[in-house]
């Protein structure tokens, strides 16, 4: 038998909680109240701030208050540290140019470039990650992963212009995770999912010049381009992040969404439980944080394997309850049914319950400081990836040729800790949320009979308005999920539909929204469509990669109708961003030709040839562009009235 590897600390041991208690000591019961009905409207996650506030734990919202007054100079995006001639700002009107030379647009539109080109390789990373474990079963270099969904396998294969007769699974595999490695390279100069975008929009990309022609190519290119004394244009560069953000939602996303399908299987429509009350008081409770589900597919294996339940029980524990963090949650949830405690900024407060023993992180989303909080208790943080060790946490060298050893070690070594629980401070708040999840395309097609042809027909009756994708994650900048869930429910109570992957989709999820009754919240049009199908109103497609998902829908809905993209009635909204990831996100939205609002305000106001370019003169080049409303009922207002426009010019 293989011995189970062994853990390493990272750097130190936190053994000591580190308490600001001189500083809460200044809040009194009434400010402890305000603060955390100020901070998040997930009441399940009120009486765990409570508790931090109260006994001097740091949490992301009292570093944002530390933070505070922000640099003007950060926020409207005209500093720059890219050079040691630097750094410069732009203070009008005797310093308008940096030492380079470069103006507030340049600089301004440099600093965006850089954040798509960020957010885009992470994405595409994530992407690369699941390619590279597809071939390497394929390569027979593991066997701890199978084909889940074979029928997929060839459809894509297919795509890729890969041969399938008479070839088995693993051979399939090989050659199509061969073939989506080569898209990230620098020799192909295209990628195989744009020609799933309809010709009209292909069209509209070539004349713009941003048509992707390789994942790490645009990634190398734009960062190329923000080295000082090359790219000098503002919209030339911009035009760069457009093309480079195609590059991650037509291909690295896409190819993280259907190469996990293909591993894992894709999802159909499940039902679980949301929030942090999906914790179990007499279970060992192992969280699985961050966004790869090769490590989270294995980590569900292990948490059944007999020899660990029996060791869970034999230390008093009734057995082992795994739940959900952010989107490695959203990937388990939508395959697996495994329970979903929370999104971005509940991360902290799963640790403050007290019956956390381990959370297992992969990475992207995952605070620094999450071994700071574990201190004040005895949960583990086990980070698996190389590209992300965290100070303070144990670490496992995740790889997919010896996955399930290493999972069993991982879970082994939370089991070990329910021992060190402290029974009398655990505190699991209020009751799990039913949801409904699981609404991958094809799932969707099912529901309505094998097509979308029914979803069509309800659009152009005006039984559904149109639709809106509400993405992205939380912002401390704007009161936990408060964004995203006002958003949705002014959206739905106008007869649109709403689809929502990420922290948007979780926010749902904890608000009753992923539920069927919620169609009782709905305009009395739409409730009548989700009470006939036995659905929601808002429509859970997965974790942020899963975005892609999103612009598949509209591609096959605007192929089924032949035009492009930009004509249909629909938009996109990312009320609570945060990440380089999101304005990625935001930007092959808006490339493909979808209307974007957003909540909090990228950094670029102190360019306003760059905020006009961004929120009007996109519109002569692609078709759509952004907005920034952070009220999200006037952002309802806003999406709705694009949505009666398109379906006006469409004749509907």
């Amino acid at each position: 038998m293989e011995k189970e590897p062994e853990p390493r600390l990272v750097r130190e041991k936190l053994d000591v909680c580190e308490l600001d208690r001189a500083r809460m000591s200044l809040l009194n019961p009434a400010l402890i109240e305000q603060k955390k009905n100020e901070r998040t409207i997930d009441e399940n996650a009120k009486p765990i701030l409570e508790l931090m506030l109260r006994e001097g734990m740091e949490t992301v919202w009292d570093r944002y208050e530390m933070q505070q007054p922000s640099c003007k100079y950060c926020l409207d995006g005209t500093s720059c540290s890219r050079c040691t001639m630097g750094p410069c700002r732009i203070i009008p009107p005797h310093r308008i140019r940096g030492v380079c030379g470069a103006d507030a647009d340049l600089m301004v539109s440099r600093n965006l470039l850089d954040m798509i080109a960020t957010g885009a390789a992470a994405h595409s990373d994530h992407g690369r990650d699941i390619a590279e474990t597809l071939y390497l079963f394929g390569t027979g270099k593991t066997r701890d992963y199978a084909i889940a969904d074979p029928e997929k396998l060839r459809k894509v294969c297919m795509e890729y212009g890969i041969k399938t007769d008479g070839k088995k699974p693993e051979e399939l595999a090989a050659e199509l995770g061969g073939a989506m490695l080569d898209e990230y390279g620098m020799r192909k100069n295209t990628l195989a999912f744009l020609n799933r975008a309809p010709k009209a929009t292909r069209e509209i990309w070539d004349a713009a010049g941003i048509s992707p022609r390789g994942i790490d190519r645009e990634v190398v290119d734009s960062m190329h381009r923000v080295q000082m004394g090359v790219g000098a244009d503002y919209v030339n560069i911009l035009l760069q992040g457009l093309r480079t953000s195609l590059s991650d939602g037509w291909g690295g996303s896409m190819i993280g969404t259907e190469a996990s399908d293909i591993l894992f299987g894709t999802p159909t429509i499940t039902s679980s439980m949301m929030n942090l009350a999906v914790l179990k008081a007499d279970h060992v409770n192992i969280s699985v944080h961050g966004h790869n589900p090769v490590l989270s597919e294995v980590i569900v294996k292990a948490v059944s394997d007999p020899e660990l339940v029996a060791l869970a029980q034999k230390y008093g524990a009734k057995g082992i309850n795994l739940v959900g963090m952010c989107c490695t949650g959203n990937e388990l949830l939508m395959r697996k049914g495994i329970p979903m405690s929370g999104n971005h900024l509940n991360q902290e407060l799963i640790i403050a319950t007290g019956a956390l023993e381990a959370m297992v992180v992969d990475y992207q989303c995952i605070f620094p400081s999450l071994p700071r909080t574990a201190s004040c208790y005895h949960t583990h943080i086990i980070s698996t990836s190389s590209k992300a060790k965290i100070p303070g946490s144990y670490f496992f060298d995740f790889h997919a040729e010896d996955a399930n050893l290493t999972a069993k070690a991982i879970v082994r070594m939370a089991v070990e800790n329910y021992k060190n629980r402290n029974h009398q401070r655990v505190l699991i708040p209020g009751e799990p949320m039913p949801v409904m999840a699981g609404f991958s395309n094809e799932a969707i097609k099912n529901a309505l009979g094998g097509s979308f042809k029914p979803l069509i027909d309800l659009i152009a009756a005006g039984k559904i308005r149109g639709a809106v994708g509400i993405v992205g994650c939380n912002n401390p900048h704007i009161k936990h999920d408060f964004g995203h869930v006002t958003l949705a429910k002014e959206l739905i109570k106008r007869n649109i539909l709403v689809v929502e992957t990420g922290c948007a989709a979780i926010a749902s999820g904890k608000a009753g929204l992923l539920r069927p009754g919620a169609a009782a919240l709905a305009g009395d049009d739409l409730r009548e469509v989700c009470e006939s199908l036995k659905i929601p109103p808002v429509l859970h497609m997965g974790s942020c990669v899963d975005n892609s998902r999103i612009l598949v829908l509209a591609a096959e809905l605007a192929g089924a109708l032949n035009v492009p993209i930009h004509k249909l009635p629909i938009a996109g909204a990312a009320p609570e961003w945060y990440s380089q990831k999101a304005v990625s996100i935001g930007a092959y939205f808006v490339a493909s030709g979808v209307y974007t609002v957003l909540g909090v305000m990228p950094h670029i106001t102190g360019s306003p040839a760059t905020v006009s370019l961004l929120t009007s003169g996109l519109n002569d080049v692609v078709n759509a562009s952004f907005s920034v409303e952070p009220d999200p009922a006037k952002a309802a207002v806003l999406l709705a009235d694009h949505i009666e426009l398109k379906r006006t010019r469409l004749g509907i």
